[in-house]
């Protein structure tokens, strides 16, 4: 509703390149059917998804923005992405990148502790900068091919390839066990302003999306396989590499392949 050597705003950053991305659309109708064959029911799923963001979300997060102070908003990101951060560090060894691994796992002890349990990121001034690393892209880098592109109701756009990579995220991020040792009166509001922060990231990538795309559904699935492109590359992806998003999987391989030599 979604890098290499990047600092605290990396998910920020991800999630504005997923909605700015390139929204030319495409002249090959076999191509299209390539991409997203299940285009029908991904509009029905999107629209359902944006009118829950418009009519809920949206207002909300606006209320966040004007009356909570940048710099809390920045500490409260900060939070989230610490609480998240060990699906970063499983799958860089999921991917082979032993040496990133035990740097970002130093990068959350620090900011768990030094940063007071994530709030501030201590770490990016001691040379640990945040990165971005998910299962969608370890299964790139084990071969599996991009397939067609899904949009899932109230989480965003997907493929076949990176959907399996919801579940892993979910079930390590600390926030699913903090029910185990805390009250659901924590909880709950916890969860629901974890909600609200990543809406506020947002909005503002979702105002660009408003003015500036003719089909907003063509520009956010176009922006989205773009981006996942980046990631799959490590933030360097060969010119050729945005010409298709779907048929050039051997390429991507390859190239993460040559990043663990």
């Amino acid at each position: 509703m979604i890098m290499k050597h990047k600092p605290a705003t990396a998910l920020l950053l991800v999630c504005a390149l997923l909605f700015t991305g390139c929204a030319s659309t495409r002249q090959n109708n076999a191509s299209m059917d390539t991409v997203d064959p299940n285009e029908e029911t991904n509009r029905k799923f999107y629209n359902f998804t944006d009118m829950v963001d418009r009519n809920v979300l949206a207002p909300v997060a606006d209320v966040y923005i004007k009356y909570v102070p940048d710099p809390m908003q920045r500490s409260i990101g900060n939070f989230y992405d610490n609480l998240a951060y060990p699906n970063v560090i499983l799958n860089d060894f999921l991917q082979g990148k032993v040496r990133q691994g035990f740097q970002d796992s130093m990068r959350f002890v620090v900011n768990s502790t030094i940063g007071v349990g994530g709030l501030f990121d201590m770490a990016a001034s001691m040379g640990l900068p945040q990165h971005d690393e998910d299962f969608g892209q370890t299964l790139g880098v084990w071969g599996v091919d991009t397939g067609s592109y899904l949009f899932v109701p109230l989480i965003g756009p997907s493929t076949y390839r990176d959907a399996p990579g919801i579940p892993v995220s979910v079930f390590s991020n600390l926030l699913f066990y903090a029910g185990s040792f805390a009250s659901t009166a924590i909880v709950g509001p916890v969860t629901v302003l974890s909600i609200i922060d990543r809406r506020a990231r947002l909005s503002g990538p979702m105002r660009v999306r408003d003015q500036a795309a003719l089909d907003p559904y063509l520009f956010v699935r176009e922006g989205f396989l773009q981006q996942r492109k980046h990631l799959i590359y490590d933030g360097d992806p060969p010119p050729e590499s945005y010409d298709d998003p779907i048929d050039d999987d051997a390429l991507q391989n390859e190239s993460k392949a040559e990043s663990l030599l």
